[in-house]
């Protein structure tokens, strides 16, 4: 923002008393003055800002204007000109007159906008310094003897009697006249230490009159008078006409706008409020419904159960085979064949087949070489082509990337403050850290930084602080001084001795001492202030030029009073940075001098941890913390991959002898098993780098969780059946494995090609993210099965071998030498379920418990990072939220009149206007969720053109003819770039806007854009405005919900000036205006993961039920459960999310896509057996496959994904713990209970009843039938059960 001088003050003759003194002005009477002519400076005056001049004691009558001073008069103060037929009489000269035109150019700098105002402020000061009247209703009371002159005597101080009917509406035509440049009120600067909210008309007079605040020469003393007081002596106050702000001066002047003028608004419509939750009394009313729709369909069902409980179920009769039966069955066949040559061929020739897999593996995974990890949360979470990258584009190549930002917040919990007395400002509390001890240590930080250093290894030099710092009034060759550092000790310009003045104050009869503390309570009140009002007369601008904002460097404070701002509970410190894309090397000069920031604010923290909280950030911490955490998780996962092959290894064996442990264990082949999921993977991420796609860390840490949950169920499922079912008389080895696969395959079919459409279906997602780590997981999927069909075998049939020679496990040149088909072992899960899980849950009595147990359930950083304490400092002491830019696009003529009315906001422009929208926006933060309205460059533009100022000049003839002539120069060749107030013709709008843009601000022209709009306008070599910007602040927003109704809102706001500034001539169509802060690439999915999330899991649904009811062949009933299951275990699972505090948003999303898969696993493979089943019952069936699929989804399944899940709990990145140990243990033991517990409920009530097996087949041989081999050692138990 821009910073703007104390001008409104007349410094050239005001002064005051409290103690009336006759004798120097005796006379009061109309035509008489008070006062005429110079009496050179004050010399009770040390530091002024500005130099002038006193005037002499002159109690006399008013002279004649005419001439010079008549023509001067009619442009400075036109009220006091009488008529063509009139004497017109004055009480100044031609001097004094002239320096009131000056002050009243620099006052109309910032109040011109407002005519009124800036009219009725002006005639304050007309009537003060040149009214014929003068002493009628001023009051002499000090005088000093001026040597030059013998005989005259300067004015040292006066009264000033007003009518305070005349002094408040003058105040209430200013009062609300908006500083464009920081969105804040002018009248904060015309106030002093009382700022905008504090501020009266006496306040404001009294200001005006206060010699000791840099501008005012003497001393005045304003009094207002009430109507019917009269102060005596024949003094008559003031009571002047004075214009409203809704009133126009002159009739070639405009009213004053809405956004200056509460008066001049239409009515305001407040826009309606979010709806409340929708509520049924107290309780929440979708929780109602929904549990009000659970009981309906719960009492349905019941009744349901009850009229069918008298009959008891009948074995079923196989029904005829219709044609879809038929050719399913031949479907069915047809795969058992084909996986029966497979797998007999694969056992066959187990070497090549390996060598061949590890050969097409490791082609694969040679593409890792080229493989991109992308950690960037922008390149990850928004897709290039979505609106607010395509935004975040056009801004950074228009104005650059946005700043890169540095901070520290530093606290003091439980260190008492203290209550000060100041002989100026009164009695203030302070906070315990604003401690002088406090602000050294601050100081002796931002040195430390300021000096500071930082190597960066690709340029082969060293940074320091002015080499990367944003430095906005001198961008091209910055000192560390320019640097824009935002501190409250640079109240103090960040000097320590500045910190420590003294000085002794008077104020009326008061005396007293003035330090810091006084210093500080005024600054924070008045910001812009370029000296204070006490004895220090200290500056509150910045070292580098700027202001420095209350609300930027305090926080933790009540309301905005000075009182509240100095009880404030952190002072933030904030380096701006200029940041860089990606790839050009001054990047890495930020990011080198941002990690020495960090190692320079750890010492300070551990110097001053014992009595100071310090939390700190640099941009780069997210990026660092995240690949740190990361790289500290790495032990942590491979210890869960570790837990994982130690339980495969013990599970797979099956036990019949403790002398056969050696010969029977399976750590081989588990490790083979853990292998094909690990090279299914890099093959997966090798054949997309090779394409070109980048791969992260999330991707990296979930992948192997999903393909180890598919690839140790279908290795459990298969090594268990091929223990289980014995080699039959006359089959050879390898026939017998070619028969066990064609028994299971199908069904892995089944889950790995629903798994592998239903990934391929997600990759349709706009989020990056999301869209690789579908495609990743599709691929690692099919790969893992492809492995599993080929290398896998061919492990399992070199195991066959090894085991029935008598070899030992991982040592086959060793063996026992016992050899010869293997025997089944004694198991614990496969008897538990037969005997006394499912005769339990498939009780007729808790089949409908089940139904509706399961129904009711759908209703419902890293931990060590100093990041955490980072963002909850911020979020409990910040007190503003980030800027906002609303961008506007090219085809938009700003230069015309109607262009120009259609963005400002000061008099003259639209009521509609792109800053008057915004500005009124700002009236309901709860609604638009901005706080402080937009700066704008075209209204301080249209300030700085303002002829009554020195601001926008040019030479007239010489060398330098035609070029800009700065404010600061006293060549009497440069002329006003404009003779009256107008808006600039396009010419000069085109020609004036570059010497604006570069126009350094200063006492004299406090409206140059240099550093507050040089890089709002991007122009084109011809002049065309490209693209501008216009900055305004939102409220603090502290959830995810809140940033995104806040980008929600604001692109509302847009839309709505877009369709306005359509309307003006010579728009072109495709304009928009849009807004942009740095946060809304990151929220945007927000906007849409909810719709996009649903239709992503529906999407994966359905191929889901399509495979399924391909490969079941074509039986409806049993994909219908498969799909209601599956289903429900989503809805639960976002219910529990829910219970635990797991957000929604897009890592949760690519969770939820993983977990269709794992469902898959829990469910498919029971429905698969379920309908293969030849039992006679439904429930027979159900019991059937629960028993026999039920015991390897548990193992394969569920006790693979647990104690690796388990193991997450203990990673220090938060994003770990949260969405990869919460959410995958959610989805394990949901998935678990759907699985084991609903799934056969569901499939005994709607199970498709027995078909007519094929011609040639009967009763199919199960783990339950005759064909399952008894227990040869019962008292040898396998880690499976």
């Amino acid at each position: 923002a821009i910073w703007v001088l104390k001008v409104a003050e007349l410094w050239g003759h005001l002064l005051s008393t409290h103690q009336a003194s006759p004798s120097l002005t005796p006379t009061h009477q109309a035509g008489v003055c008070a006062f005429y002519g110079e009496c050179g400076t004050n010399p009770e005056v040390n530091v002024s800002l500005v130099p002038s001049k006193v005037p002499c004691l002159s109690n006399t009558p008013a002279r004649v204007a005419s001439g010079a001073l008549l023509a001067l008069l009619r442009s400075v103060c036109p009220e006091l000109v009488r008529g063509d037929n009139d004497t017109t009489r004055v009480c100044c000269s031609y001097g004094q007159l002239v320096a009131l035109r000056l002050s009243v150019g620099l006052s109309g700098a910032v109040l011109a906008r407002c005519p009124a105002c800036a009219r009725n402020f002006a005639n304050l000061y007309c009537h003060n310094i040149c009214s014929p009247d003068q002493s009628l209703f001023t009051n002499v009371t000090r005088v000093a003897d001026y040597a030059l002159v013998p005989g005259a005597r300067a004015v040292l101080e006066y009264q000033l009697f007003y009518r305070a009917r005349f002094a408040e509406a003058a105040f209430a035509s200013c009062q609300g006249v908006r500083l464009p440049a920081t969105g804040g009120y002018a009248i904060a600067t015309m106030c002093g230490r009382y700022g905008a909210q504090l501020c009266t008309a006496q306040r404001w007079l009294d200001f005006q009159g206060d010699k000791n605040n840099g501008l005012a020469p003497l001393q005045i003393d304003f009094q207002l008078l009430p109507n019917g007081s009269e102060p005596g002596q024949g003094i008559a106050p003031l009571d002047a006409p004075v214009w409203g702000c809704d009133q126009a001066p002159s009739a070639d002047q405009e009213p004053c706008s809405c956004q200056d003028c509460a008066r001049a608004c239409p009515p305001v419509v407040p826009p309606s409020d979010p709806p409340p939750p929708f509520r049924l009394g107290e309780a929440d009313g979708v929780l109602v419904i929904c549990i009000l729709i659970f009981a309906v369909l719960a009492l349905v069902f019941l009744v349901a159960v009850l009229c069918r409980r008298g009959t008891a179920e009948v074995a079923q009769k196989p029904r005829g085979r219709g044609c879809s039966e038929r050719a399913g069955d031949a479907w069915h066949r047809a795969l058992e064949r084909a996986f029966r040559w497979w797998g007999t061929a694969v056992a066959t020739h187990p070497v090549a087949v390996l060598v061949v897999a590890v050969l097409a593996t490791g082609g694969l995974s040679a593409g890792l070489v080229t493989l991109r990890l992308t950690t960037d949360p922008v390149e990850l979470w928004s897709a290039p082509g979505s609106r607010a990258r395509q935004e975040k584009a056009f801004h950074d190549r228009h104005f650059g990337p946005f700043l890169r930002t540095n901070q520290v917040i530093v606290t003091a919990p439980g260190r008492p403050g203290l209550t000060y007395d100041s002989v100026v400002l009164g009695t203030k509390n302070f906070s315990g850290v604003l401690a002088e001890d406090v602000l050294r240590a601050l100081l002796e930080l931002q040195d430390t930084l300021a000096a500071t250093t930082a190597w960066a290894p690709g340029a082969g030099r060293n940074v320091s602080l002015q080499d990367v710092c944003y430095a906005p009034l001198n961008p091209t060759e910055p000192s560390v001084g320019d640097c824009a550092v935002s501190s409250v000790t640079q109240y103090f310009q960040n000097n320590g001795s500045r910190l420590a003045l003294t000085a002794l104050q008077e104020d009326g009869k008061d005396k007293g001492i003035v330090d810091w503390h006084d210093h500080l309570m005024y600054c924070v009140n008045s910001p812009l202030s370029f000296k204070d009002i006490t004895a220090l007369q200290l500056s509150c601008m910045a070292a580098y030029g700027g202001p420095v904002f209350p609300y930027i460097a305090l926080g933790g404070y009540r309301g905005t009073g000075d009182s509240e701002y100095t009880e404030a509970e952190a002072l933030i410190v904030t380096y701006s940075l200029n940041n860089f894309e990606a790839g050009d090397p001054r990047l890495e000069w930020a990011q080198s001098w941002e990690r020495r920031f960090l190692q320079v604010v750890r010492d300070f923290q551990r110097q001053h941890g014992r009595n100071l909280s310090v939390t700190f950030m640099a941009e780069r911490s997210l990026e660092d913390e995240i690949n740190r955490t990361s790289g500290e998780d790495i032990p942590v996962f491979a210890t869960s991959y570790l837990v994982v092959f130690v339980y495969i290894a013990l599970a797979l064996g099956e036990y019949t002898a403790w002398r056969r442990v050696l010969v029977e264990s399976k750590v081989t082949l588990a490790l083979g098993g853990i292998l094909v999921v690990l090279g299914a993977t890099l093959a997966s991420m090798g054949l997309l780098a090779l394409l070109g796609l980048p791969s992260s860390l999330i991707i990296i840490e979930v992948v192997p969780f999903l393909v180890l949950a598919v690839g140790a169920d279908n290795i459990f499922i298969f090594v268990q059946e091929f223990q289980v079912r014995g080699r039959e008389p006359g089959e050879t080895r390898e026939q017998h494995l070619g028969r066990v696969l064609a028994q299971v395959a199908p069904s892995m079919l089944l889950c790995s090609l629903s798994e592998a459409v239903c990934f391929l279906l997600g990759a349709l997602s706009s989020m990056p993210a999301v869209r690789t780590f579908a495609l990743t997981a599709a691929l690692a999927i099919a790969f893992d099965f492809v492995l599993q069909m080929s290398g896998f075998v061919a492990l399992v049939a070199l195991d066959n071998r090894r085991q029935e020679a008598g070899r030992f496990d991982l040592c086959c040149c060793c063996g026992t030498g016992k050899g010869g088909p293997g025997r089944a072992g004694a198991r614990l899960l496969r008897p538990f379920l037969e005997r006394y899980y499912t005769p339990l849950l498939l009780h007729p009595l808790v089949r409908p418990a089940v139904v509706r147990g399961t129904g009711a359930l759908t209703r419902g950083r890293p931990q060590d990072s100093y990041m955490l304490q980072y963002f909850s400092a911020l979020n409990q002491y910040l007190a503003v939220g980030v800027p906002t830019y609303f961008i506007t696009t090219g085809g938009y003529n700003f230069s015309s009149a109607n262009g120009t009315n259609a963005i400002c906001s000061s008099a003259g422009c639209d009521a509609d206007s792109l800053t008057q929208t915004i500005q009124l926006a700002t009236l309901f933060p709860n609604v638009s969720y901005l706080a402080i309205p937009a700066t704008s460059w075209v209204d301080d533009f249209l300030d700085w053109l303002n002829p009554m100022g020195h601001c926008c000049r040019f030479h007239q003839s010489g060398p330098d003819e035609g070029e800009f002539c700065p404010s600061t120069s006293s060549d009497l060749n440069c002329q006003q770039c404009l003779q009256w107030m107008r808006r600039p013709t396009a010419e000069e709008f085109q020609r004036f806007l570059p010497w604006f843009l570069q126009d350094r601000p200063n006492l004299q022209c406090a409206k140059g854009g240099l550093g507050a709009y040089d890089t709002a306008v991007s122009m084109d070599a011809n002049g065309t405005i490209l693209a501008s910007r216009f900055m305004a602040y939102q409220r603090p927003l502290r959830t995810s919900q809140e940033f995104t109704a806040a980008l929600r809102a604001a692109r509302a706001l847009a839309e709505r000036i877009t369709h306005t500034l359509r309307r003006v001539p010579g728009t072109d169509p495709a304009f928009r205006v849009f807004p942009y802060t740095v946060t809304y690439v990151y929220y945007e999915q927000y906007l849409t993961v909810v719709y996009e999330g649903l239709v992503m899991l529906a999407l994966c649904l359905v191929p889901t039920f399509a495979v399924s009811f391909l490969l079941l062949g074509m039986d409806l009933r049993s994909s219908l459960a498969t799909l209601l299951t599956i289903a429900m275990v989503l809805l639960d699972t976002v219910g529990c999310m829910a219970l635990w505090g797991v957000p929604y948003n897009a890592v949760a999303l690519i969770n939820l896509v993983a977990a269709v898969g794992i469902s898959v696993e829990f469910v498919s493979h029971i429905t698969c057996a379920f309908a293969h089943s030849r039992q006679p019952t439904r429930v027979a069936r159900a019991t059937e496959a629960t028993v026999t699929m039920g015991s390897k989804v548990v193992a394969g399944v569920a006790m693979t994904n647990l104690p690796g899940v388990v193991v997450l709990a203990f990673a220090k990145a938060r994003l770990v713990q949260i969405f990869f140990f919460r959410l995958n243990l959610i989805i394990t033991l949901v998935g678990l209970a759907h699985g084991l517990v609903f799934l056969p409920v569901l499939l005994s009530y709607i199970g498709t009843g027995l078909v007519t097996p094929p011609r040639g087949q009967g009763q199919a041989t199960t783990g339950m039938g005759p064909g399952a081999p008894k227990p040869s050692h019962p008292w040898v138990r396998s880690w499976t059960g």
